[in-house]
């Protein structure tokens, strides 16, 4: 009479330096590991950005301005480009919203988003699926339609403007931007969780219309803002002040 008996699968065990026998784990098919794979793609796409910087360098000369003048105040006085945004900002809410409090939860978002999205499906994927490209562009669309109606409604009826004199501070200058700024960011969102939108592709809507916001904000500052910080179209500002004169 023969007796069948079922192998046990055989774990390969290795014994590390504590003299204590562990199992060894396999890696996932799927993943690719971080070094020195991705940070010799890191190194590379930092030399290609100092390369570039470089290049820009020696093309590009960047004279510096005279000594400043305490009595005489530059009009318009513009931040660096990487805060004309922010500046932009300014003009329509309180400093301390604009600079403080919008870029902290911006920021905080960006720090959260590995601890709201657990799924490894496409992971490391641009848009992640058809849908989300599809969330992506019609957000991208919605920002560059919706920001712009927002810097000019806002420069006429702005609610700084309207609720000075009949509402505190906080108020017209916090409150009331706030709710009009966090409408226009979270409507994105709020309509692709009507589509039945995963988490993934619901950060894809928020990060694109945050980003696209924010080049708009960039580009209205640096082009569209004459003397007195006004909305100018570029080849009519006013004194013969010209934009791509600071570049």
């Amino acid at each position: 009479m023969a007796i069948i008996t079922k192998r046990a699968p055989v774990i390969e065990a290795t014994k590390p330096s504590n003299g204590r026998a562990t199992s060894q784990e396999q890696e996932p098919d799927d993943t690719v590991l971080s070094f020195p794979i991705v940070l010799l793609w890191e190194v590379v796409l930092a030399l290609g950005v100092l390369l570039a910087i470089s290049l820009f360098a020696l093309v590009k000369q960047a004279p510096l301005d005279e000594i400043a003048n305490p009595l005489v105040t530059t009009d318009p006085a513009k931040a660096p480009w990487y805060l004309v945004g922010v500046q932009e900002l300014f003009d329509h809410m309180h400093p301390t919203l604009a600079a403080v409090i919008i870029p902290g939860i911006l920021v905080s978002g960006l720090m959260a988003l590995p601890y709201l999205d657990h799924s490894r499906a496409n992971a490391g994927v641009w848009f992640s699926s058809t849908r989300g490209k599809r969330i992506t562009a019609g957000t991208a669309l919605y920002a560059l339609i919706v920001t712009p109606a927002y810097i000019v409604l806002d420069n006429a009826f702005g609610p700084r403007e309207l609720l000075r004199e009949i509402a505190p501070l906080w108020v017209a200058q916090g409150l009331a931007p706030g709710v009009i700024v966090s409408v226009i960011v979270l409507l994105p969102a709020f309509v692709a969780w009507l589509l039945k939108a995963n988490t993934r592709e619901i950060a894809l809507a928020l990060f694109t219309v945050v980003f696209v916001s924010a080049v708009v904000l960039t580009a209205s500052g640096f082009l569209f803002r004459g003397p007195g910080f006004k909305l100018y179209w570029p080849w009519q500002m006013p004194d013969g002040y010209n934009p791509w004169d600071g570049l």
